[in-house]
């Protein structure tokens, strides 16, 4: 700590507009260490999504981190490389990311150093730092659109010597580097539950190489294994339509934001106290899925008793016939869920309904088949969910780190460290 039990400040450190920092740390402000290169707006009649052109990076692709192919054939633009610093001063204020190439908008600024001895990586995380955000916050005006550009004037960040730069910078990276790794084995992984439902759903349980050698039939939804059926998932499930006041029960809510895309797991739920209009009931095993904006493909296997949301329809299987766990990932393969998409109504508020839903056609394996299928599922499941759970524990180490080093909480200029 910097300040001892007292709150006097530890010897070694000073206090600054920052707080307490190292004696030898100096505060600046980055407009005079670094250029802020406006974006511009080649206008909107030069876009295309053909890829004719030059990729064209707005605030909304830099908040979310997704680069989406909208092209600019324009001459009249500023280009960025992939290690360049991009901080957002419209919309999405405060955003600093690197990684993206082509022409950026006029909400984005290039940051470019123009210090012999400020390293660009450690530039690059102290944008990122509480000190940088909580001044471009307050210096942000607009209701509809917000604007940010008049905090320039008002960012500083600390700035120690070149040499504890660099080593601050390197810890932070090596546990970005981390977390980027982990998010790499988590679409990879994702990606392969994808490929493997396909298979699974199609052949059954069996290794990739002998899928060749299983007898197939031709069904009305294509290829089968010869012992399986084809059902109307009205057949071996039905809607449960019990109702319940939530102001008489102290249970577990669940509701369309308690709903993950793509996984059948529930990780997150509210409490009925919460709520005050009549709900729909679940039991265990219950299938809640999302009637409501079917395309975000929102379905989950209840693993305890509640209520939900009148937007989910509650799906009781029937476990004489069908394994809960079975049918809960087959709701989540393309096919149901473009026939869910095209049987929405409604504009502002386009909803599936069970009654169509229960037309759909199934694949039948034997329960003992289905029990398996649904096996080899969940053991990939747990997978992501390890490596989900260690990407949130990277960000948050990076999180308390990006503060206890840019507030000299914890020296690295004594450390050895691979530079």
């Amino acid at each position: 700590m910097v300040m001892n039990e007292n709150g006097v400040i530890r010897e070694g450190f000073r206090m600054t507009e920052l707080g307490p920092l190292p004696e030898e740390w100096e505060v600046v402000r980055v407009v005079d260490c670094c250029d802020f290169e406006r974006g511009a707006e080649p206008g909107s009649n030069s876009y295309n999504r053909q890829g004719n052109g030059i990729p064209f990076i707005r605030v909304g692709n830099i908040s979310t981190g997704i680069q989406e192919l909208l092209y600019t054939n324009s001459n009249n633009v500023k280009m960025c490389k992939r290690e360049d610093i991009l901080m957002s001063f419209d919309g999405s204020s405060g955003v600093v990311v690197k990684g993206f190439t082509g022409a950026y908008s006029s909400g984005i600024r290039k940051v470019i150093p123009k210090m012999s001895h400020m390293d660009k990586t450690f530039l690059f995380y102290a944008l990122k730092t509480r000190f940088v955000q909580n001044t471009v916050e307050k210096y942000t005006t607009g209701i509809t659109i917000k604007h940010a550009s008049k905090s320039l004037p008002h960012i500083k960040i600390p700035f120690p010597s070149l040499a504890e730069q660099q080593k601050i910078a390197a810890i932070l990276s090596a546990v970005q580097e981390a977390k980027e790794k982990t998010g790499a084995v988590i679409n990879a992984t994702k990606a392969l539950k994808k490929s493997m439902m396909k298979h699974l759903f199609t052949y059954g349980p069996v290794p990739l190489l002998e899928a060749e050698n299983i007898p197939l039939k031709e069904t009305e939804i294509g290829m089968i294994p010869e012992d399986w059926e084809v059902v109307r998932l009205g057949d071996v499930a039905e809607d449960r339509r019990e109702t319940v006041d939530p102001k008489k029960k102290d249970i577990a809510y669940v509701g369309l934001e308690h709903l993950t895309p793509g996984t059948i797991r529930l990780n997150n739920y509210g409490n009925s106290k919460e709520i005050k209009s009549s709900k729909s009931k679940f039991y265990k095993d219950d299938i809640l899925y999302a009637k409501l904006r079917p395309y975000l493909d929102k379905g989950v296997l209840a693993e305890f008793e509640g209520i939900c949301s009148t937007d989910i329809i509650v799906i009781q299987p029937n476990k004489r016939l069908i394994n809960p766990q079975y049918l809960a990932y087959f709701i989540h393969i393309s096919k149901f869920l473009d026939f869910a998409t095209k049987s929405m109504t409604g504009v502002n508020h386009p909803r599936t309904s069970w009654s169509i839903l229960k037309t759909f056609k199934i694949p039948f394996p034997p329960l003992s088949t289905q029990q398996k299928i649904a096996s080899i599922l969940s053991v990939i499941d747990q997978k992501i969910e390890a490596e989900e759970n260690k990407k949130r524990a990277l960000e948050d180490l990076f999180k308390t780190l990006l503060y206890n080093l840019m507030t000299a909480q914890i020296r690295v200029n004594h450390l050895e460290v691979e530079i």
